[in-house]
């Protein structure tokens, strides 16, 4: 391993990096609270379709 190296690739990645616009934050913010809505409504209808069947838990 070439601490070396590994070093200065970090600190290439740290240079590019940029903070983001709040507009740009809000809309991954959206985007990522309707995916944790959507996956949690998913498994809440799953819970309840085997809640309601015959034989289920």
């Amino acid at each position: 391993m070439d601490v070396k190296y590994d070093l200065a690739s970090y600190v290439r990645v740290l240079k590019m990096a940029s903070t983001p616009s709040w507009n740009e934050f809000s809309q991954i913010a959206k985007v990522a609270g309707a995916g944790i809505f959507l996956i949690g409504l998913l498994g809440f209808v799953i819970f309840a379709v085997m809640t309601f069947l015959p034989g289920g838990a």
